[in-house]
């Protein structure tokens, strides 16, 4: 369990949430120093001219070792940057350094594989920028680091894991032990905090909380597919990698070689989805709009809900609450919970899906320069203050993670799963899938696989278009 002194007290937005501002290519300062943007969704906390004071403090620190530079922050609104700052690619006016996580092709942002092989000028006695990372998470053996034409094209700065943060204090009342062992427990667990007067899980109409929850189900129940499903290592070319790749996955959907409709893991995993759901979701979740630091944050943050998912950069939001927290991974899929359970357990891992940025390929000349400059410096030792005010976890071997996370950065949840992101929606569905008709009882499961079939497949088409893969599977 952890209490935090309270230091930043904003409400932060999740690092897989959303942002807006019309587009901005920066003119030159009158003292003829290079401006660059940095622009993309606040995670943090909910000022909409900054990323918070440890952000702030980082840039200074920049600006300080490179007087010739000044970098300004564009937050953008939570509800559309990810269409701003694709229209902002597509029309060639996005700003220098924009979030990695809006749709876009690789022609429109600069690979970045030459610069990695040079030394980071800010790490001592680094001989090339790509090894200060952790390898496992972004180097050249990382399966998740490249785009699908096989360039490096963002770089993390830092990494994210998600997970669920619990009110101590609540579960105690309860008579509630965390963590879960099974979903089994999970639905005990959370018929005791009612009964108590808790609200179980807290929950919104946004789709990360179902994602996840998916997400963490499936990969667990897939998992004994992995030999069949490993076919790409990280290049892409043919072999196995430490996880199944985009492009194993793709061809597993093109092929039929994994099919929502007919392989039966994905119908048991909306089952156990919807199980949780009915049992432990606050009341009327469906009508709660997004945003915040957590999933449903004003139900958990006020007491009214003993649980929430969020992310490391979460944790910071809990400097006002006057009760102790803690943290966990969700439960396993037990034996007892489904007969399709081999016993794998539930894992989610840390990535680099965190705060990660690209740089757009109309950056020339003295401005991108400065933006890579930017990149290696917040990759350097020079970001841990960053780290620490804003429950990071760094991508960088020279960094330590903000304290307060254990429960998540620990044991099997904090392992990548092998079968990982099965829940992965194409771009016209915006990345993620919708599982709310059905969790409503609005849709059936039948319609809900048939519906997750197409959309994989889709998902797989872009992917083949982007890395213009032409084997025949992906004709398909």
């Amino acid at each position: 369990m952890y209490k935090r002194t309270p230091a930043l007290a904003g409400i932060a937005l999740l690092g897989v949430s959303s942002l807006l501002l019309a587009g901005c290519a920066s003119g030159t300062p009158a003292d003829g120093s290079v401006e660059i943007t940095v622009a993309g969704p606040n995670q943090w906390n909910s000022e909409t001219t900054t990323f918070g004071a440890g952000w702030d403090q980082l840039i200074a620190d920049f600006e300080k070792a490179n007087p010739g530079i000044r970098v300004k922050t564009n937050v953008l609104p939570g509800a559309d940057w990810s269409q701003t700052l694709s229209t902002q690619l597509s029309a060639g006016t996005a700003p220098e350094l924009v979030f990695n996580q809006a749709p876009h092709s690789p022609e429109q942002i600069v690979p970045l594989d030459e610069y990695l092989n040079e030394p980071n000028p800010y790490v001592e006695g680094n001989e090339r920028w790509i090894d200060g990372f952790s390898q496992a998470y972004f180097g050249e053996s990382a399966t998740r680091a490249r785009n699908a034409a096989g360039n490096f094209e963002w770089v993390p700065f830092n990494l994210v894991i998600a997970g669920m943060f619990y009110n101590a204090d609540a579960l105690e009342a309860a008579g509630v032990t965390a963590p879960f062992e099974s979903v089994g427990d999970l639905v005990e667990g959370c018929a005791k905090l009612k009964d108590a007067g808790y609200d179980g899980i807290a929950a919104d109409r946004g789709p990360l909380t179902s994602t996840w929850i998916f997400n963490t189900i499936s990969s667990a129940l897939l998992d004994k597919y992995q030999n069949k499903l490993n076919q790409f290592d990280a290049e892409g070319n043919p072999g196995t990698a430490a996880e199944v790749t985009q492009k194993s996955l793709a061809m597993a959907y093109l092929t039929g070689e994994l099919d929502p409709t007919t392989t039966p893991e994905f119908g048991e995993s909306l089952r156990l989805l919807k199980e949780v759901y009915d049992a432990c979701m606050t009341p009327n979740w469906s009508g709660i709009n997004g945003g915040g630091a957590f999933h449903g944050a004003e139900d958990f943050l006020s007491g009214r809900a003993a649980i929430a998912w969020g992310s490391n950069f979460s944790a910071p939001a809990l400097d006002v609450v006057d009760w102790e927290w803690g943290t966990f991974g969700f439960p396993d899929v037990s034996k007892e919970d489904s007969t399709y359970s081999d016993g794998t357990p539930s894992r989610f891992g840390a990535a680099p899906g965190g705060t990660s940025y690209m740089i757009p390929a109309t950056t020339k000349g003295d401005k991108l320069d400065a933006a890579v400059k930017f990149m290696q410096f917040i990759t350097s030792p020079n970001a841990q203050g960053w780290l620490d005010s804003s429950g990071g976890i760094p991508s960088t071997n020279d960094t330590v993670e903000a304290p307060g996370l254990e429960g998540l950065t620990s044991g099997e949840w904090a392992l990548t799963p092998v079968v990982k992101d099965i829940g992965i929606s194409s771009k016209a569905q915006g990345g993620l899938p919708d599982f709310s008709g059905f969790l409503l009882g609005t849709k059936t499961e039948a319609k809900q696989l048939e519906e997750l079939k197409a959309d994989f497949i889709l998902w797989a088409h872009e992917l083949a278009a982007d890395g213009g893969w032409t084997e025949d599977w992906a004709q398909n």
